[in-house]
């Protein structure tokens, strides 16, 4: 305001006629900041002519345009419902306010003004003219919104070749998972019409989907060279970086488009704020994703994935459940969580579930050639306990996945599953992540390799390592009963031996029985050291039974004839 005083001071006691003509010639005009896509000032300007009273209902319809591109769609709704308030208002200000609903979620009142958006009935008021080209990619979309195929189909009838009917074919192809598709029509569009440059972002976002990043990024590069503050090409790249390379790079990008203060990077600030949680690992998800969930798809998915590596099944499961798939990405999450919570809380329901959604994945036409496809296929065979088939697929693609511990966890399990222990061993030792480390599933098959590979003191060893539990407890009997079918019995002793004290069973003592006298003749065939002799004897003194005896004075009878002192 004091600016706004001041300045005409200024004006009439310093301005000659001729620069006043001069700084009106360089007052920007509606048409300048269209061209700059400056939406922002574009509203300034409209703004405030309508409250000088210059304002009509094309000043009010360019407003409401601004805002829509600004990204701010409620504020674009508003001015679109107050101008259907008026008398005589055109067809297409309905189809406009439809558009509004819809990219803010409300489809049903989307299809309901979009219905609307008609031109009126003849004079004769019996022929009503056809539905404007805009309406049709409407109402196509919200067909696809409401998986209502039979009505998608009869509007795609309706696309004509031209750029904006084919753009709206591409993105139901995008939205589909066809990846492909969209790319060969965007490509024939710009076969035509070099100038449409933000068709690159398209191509390379589909690449981008397709797992071809490097490629993605060398499409992106030609938008960006014309428009370096694009919000959307510049999120696009950072999300390459971060499959390239990792999230600090990733993060680095956005920190550019932070920089500029670009209008774009309002626009898409939610966006932003999200794909951080990501680049960042989750960090600050609870705070950032909530909001999200009904603003961006992936924001959900994303806090699902946070829950899961915070072992959080239950809250994972709940924000799922009512999720409909539609996506391969979709589908797989939902399988994961179904297989977590199926192993979580044993049921058998939840695990086919899973089993059922990796099957479908993987077994598609779409993503049956793709990394994700297989490690479905891989997965589904895995619940179904088929561990020959998964090594196939997982086989097929361990040459991306060398240093990741989840897919080794798996791709040893599998090993070993099929008897071959010793690359079963390779790959568990490959491993980094202590949380796998301290799994009672990774230590339990880590030991059975140790004992099939003949190295049972190290499996012993793993043992010791552990508290006191049920899961200990477990590792113990696998250890007895392992080390007693490979004939190495000096350590099936020592494991039936504790597993007596705890438990007082009889068959502890008939394992710990013939394991000492398994090591005994091991000792005689020169095959184990004397020296264990006296703490074999020394196990089988801990258990007050008859049997005891004899088997000691045996055992002293034969260190006395050799000559060993015990």
């Amino acid at each position: 305001m004091m600016l706004s005083r001041s300045k005409p001071a200024t004006q009439t006691s310093t301005s000659t006629p001729a620069k006043e003509n001069k700084k009106k010639k360089k007052m920007p005009k509606l048409d300048d900041f269209l061209a700059a896509r400056d939406y922002t000032g574009a509203i300034t300007l409209l703004e405030f002519n309508r409250n000088s009273g210059k304002g009509n209902d094309e000043t009010d319809l360019w407003i409401a345009y601004c805002a829509f591109h600004l990204g701010d769609y409620k504020r674009a709704m508003e001015e679109y419902e107050r101008l259907t308030r008026r008398d005589g208002c055109h067809p297409d200000v309905w189809t406009n306010l439809g558009c509004c609903y819809f990219f803010l979620g409300m489809y049903p009142e989307a299809d309901e003004a979009g219905a609307k958006g008609r031109m009126e009935h003849g004079d004769d008021g019996t022929d009503q003219a056809p539905k404007s080209r805009l309406q049709n990619r409407l109402l196509f979309h919200l067909s696809h919104k409401f998986n209502d195929e039979k009505r998608l189909m009869g509007h795609h009838q309706g696309l004509q070749d031209m750029i904006e009917d084919q753009l709206s074919l591409a993105s139901i192809h995008y939205l589909r998972s066809h990846y492909q598709e969209a790319i060969d029509i965007y490509k024939r569009i710009l076969l035509d019409n070099r100038d449409c440059l933000a068709l690159n972002v398209y191509v390379a976002l589909c690449y981008y989907k397709l797992d071809y990043y490097d490629v993605s990024q060398e499409v992106l590069a030609v938008y960006l060279q014309q428009f370096p503050d694009s919000a959307i090409a510049l999120n696009l790249k950072a999300c390459n970086h971060f499959r390239l390379y990792n999230g600090k790079a990733a993060e680095a990008e956005l920190k550019a488009l932070q920089d500029m203060a670009s209008p774009s990077f309002m626009f898409a600030r939610d966006l932003i704020k999200h794909n951080l949680v990501v680049f960042r690992g989750g960090e600050g998800a609870l705070q950032v994703l909530p909001p999200l969930i009904d603003v961006i798809p992936e924001a959900r998915l994303n806090l699902v994935i946070y829950y899961l590596k915070q072992d959080d099944i239950s809250e994972a499961y709940n924000l799922i459940k009512d999720l409909e798939p539609t996506t391969p990405q979709e589908y797989i999450l939902k399988g994961v969580v179904n297989a977590a919570l199926g192993q979580e809380q044993a049921s058998r329901e939840h695990l086919k579930i899973a089993q059922q959604y990796f099957q479908l994945v993987g077994g598609s036409a779409s993503e049956c050639d793709t990394i994700p496809g297989r490690q479905c296929m891989a997965s589904c065979f895995f619940l179904l306990k088929q561990f020959e088939d998964v090594l196939i697929y997982l086989n097929s693609v361990k040459s991306y996945f060398y240093n990741d511990d989840m897919f080794n966890f798996n791709y040893a399990q599998a090993k070993a599953a099929v008897g071959n222990f010793k690359e079963a061993e390779e790959v568990f030792m490959l491993i980094q992540s202590d949380k796998i480390k301290g799994d009672y599933t990774y230590l339990s098959w880590l030991a059975r390799c140790y004992i099939m590979n003949r190295k049972a003191r190290l499996a012993w060893e793993l043992y010791l390592k552990m508290e006191t539990s049920g899961e200990s407890f477990s590792l113990l009997q696998l250890i007895a009963n392992d080390c007693y079918k490979m004939g190495q019995f000096y350590y099936a002793a020592k494991a039936f031996d504790v597993l007596e004290r705890l438990d007082p069973n009889p068959e502890y003592w008939e394992g710990k029985r013939g394991a000492c006298v398994g090591v005994f003749q091991l000792i005689i065939a020169g095959h184990e050291p004397r020296d264990k002799l006296r703490e074999v004897m020394q196990i089988l003194r801990n258990t007050s039974n008859p049997q005891v005896e004899y088997i000691v004075r045996t055992m002293k009878k034969w260190a006395k004839d050799n000559q060993m002192n015990i």
